[in-house]
């Protein structure tokens, strides 16, 4: 089957993408640009770096703006899909839990005679970050927006221990581990699919203590051999 992934350069998508690369072939990388850093349905922090996360696995990527309109932006989003008819099979994405994204791009697909394919759908999220760190993904946390996450958390490396910790703000705050509420926002530096790996040379941090939220804002990456 061919299929499109819908990429935002965080650990759902890309997993996802490489789950479903075991089974289908994915053809294209799709990645919707909002200008809404509020967005109801796509990621904001370091969005341009989806261009070199997609170079990395040797995709074509379709990119579209949106001004990140809710409801509104869904029209660009199905823009993007609809211009792959004929060409793709399939829409793979990184929902968990979200119906209220999962829901709109499943319509999106039945409107143009695609499935919607989401491996990680319902998977428990502890086992999900677990499993991606066995397979060897590199991922970086680059935008908090829930007490009690704080500017410390910025640019922090998911790792076992980072993951644990999610989990005790679980148990205590209600926080997703896996950020799905937009708790947080994470990159990917290095997975399988990846030719290279991407390291930060440059970044700024930008916390705000009055909306409790930041971003660790990518300004220059090196690519580095495996």
């Amino acid at each position: 089957m061919r299929l499109a992934a819908l990429i935002s350069g965080g650990k759902d998508s890309i997993y996802a993408t490489y789950l479903a690369s075991k089974e289908h072939t994915v053809e294209y990388a799709i990645s919707v640009v909002s200008e809404n850093p509020a967005s109801y349905m796509f990621h904001y922090p370091n969005i341009h770096l989806v261009t070199q996360q997609a170079a990395l696995m040797g995709l074509p990527l379709i990119a579209k703006k949106t001004k990140g309109e809710k409801e509104k932006e869904l029209d660009d989003l199905e823009d993007a899909i609809a211009s792959l008819k004929g060409e793709i099979d399939g829409v793979v994405t990184g929902a968990l839990a979200s119906s209220y994204q999962k829901m709109r791009i499943d319509s999106i697909c039945k409107r143009h005679d695609l499935l919607s394919i989401a491996p990680l759908w319902h998977r428990d999220p502890v086992e999900h970050l677990h499993a991606a760190l066995h397979d060897n993904f590199e991922i970086i946390i680059v935008g908090v927006a829930a007490p009690p996450l704080d500017a410390k958390w910025l640019g922090r490396k998911i790792d076992h221990q980072c993951i644990d910790d999610l989990v005790a703000l679980n148990k205590k705050h209600g926080i997703s581990t896996v950020g799905e509420g937009g708790e947080f926002e994470s990159l990917v530096l290095d997975c399988p699919l990846f030719l290279k790996k991407m390291e930060v040379v440059k970044a700024e941090t930008n916390w705000s203590e009055k909306e409790r939220s930041g971003t660790y804002d990518i300004k220059e990456i090196r690519l580095v051999d495996k």
